[in-house]
């Protein structure tokens, strides 16, 4: 079994891969306090949870944004494991072209999102992420990453208000019922979420205008991508565990 691993600057995911099937996969929150003892006990203890047997495992793939947890991270997984984690890393076999000014800087999560669109629903696309941060990034029907952007996350714009101002409540993120808002919470929920749902689909629409790519498909993922489109108007594809397969696609690209 492939042990595949996504650190995120809020949540890492984890998935156990048999073959090309998930059959396992796990969410924990992101901490840089923890040593190698802590994370290998930690990750050992969510497979005997699930009845599997670490022996069983064979390889292991991570991609990371957050570079001051991987010593404790890859060390667990030495320790308690036995296997040597291959690392998400720029010289990597993906199948994409990077066609940008800084390719090195191009962040691991986005690199492992785009092999995972382009191998498996093809270009030419938008992949967009919902985290921390939204990431919205081109992939061309030539699997040429072409051009994309940053923008801050629901969860990031939510902590910022409530850190910054000091009578707004901190709220749980959800889609409204209703634009018409008739409380601090609602005021608070509808307008970080709609707006949201307004920037994607002005984004969309002026990627598939200036790019003259009209029948580019969306494909969102993501912690937040079903609150963005609950009725599934706004992407053509929503799949929650496209990180996840993109590195069991990168793995064996590479291995």
């Amino acid at each position: 079994m492939l042990l595949v691993i996504d650190v995120g600057n809020t949540n890492f995911v984890l998935g156990l891969y048999d073959g090309e099937e998930l059959v396992n996969s796990w969410r924990m929150t992101t901490g840089g306090n923890r040593t190698a003892d802590e994370t290998g006990m930690f990750i050992h203890g969510l497979f005997d949870a699930a009845g599997v047997d670490a022996k069983e495992i064979k390889a292991a793939i991570i991609s990371s944004v957050v570079p001051d947890i991987m010593y404790s991270l890859t060390q667990g997984i030495r320790r308690y494991l036995h296997i040597e984690p291959m690392i998400v890393s720029v010289g990597m076999k993906t199948g994409i072209a990077v066609k940008r000014d800084d390719p090195k800087s191009v962040g691991a999560d986005r690199i492992v999102d785009l092999v995972a669109a382009n191998e498996i629903y093809g270009g030419p696309a938008i992949v967009i992420d919902y985290g921390t941060a939204n990431t919205f990034d081109v992939i061309n029907e030539k699997s040429e990453f072409i051009t994309g952007f940053i923008t801050p996350g629901i969860s990031s714009c939510a902590d910022a208000l409530y850190q910054k101002a000091a009578q707004l409540p901190k709220i749980e993120i959800k889609t409204p019922k209703s634009i018409i808002a008739k409380n601090t919470v609602d005021s608070l929920q509808a307008g970080l979420v709609i707006g949201h749902i307004g920037q994607t689909k002005y984004i969309i629409e002026k990627f598939k205008k200036e790019l003259n790519m009209p029948d580019m498909k969306v494909i969102a993922t993501g912690g937040l991508a079903k609150v963005i489109d609950p009725n599934n108007e706004i992407f053509d594809v929503l799949d929650p565990v496209l990180t996840l397969k993109g590195l069991r696609i990168l793995y064996e690209k590479n291995k």
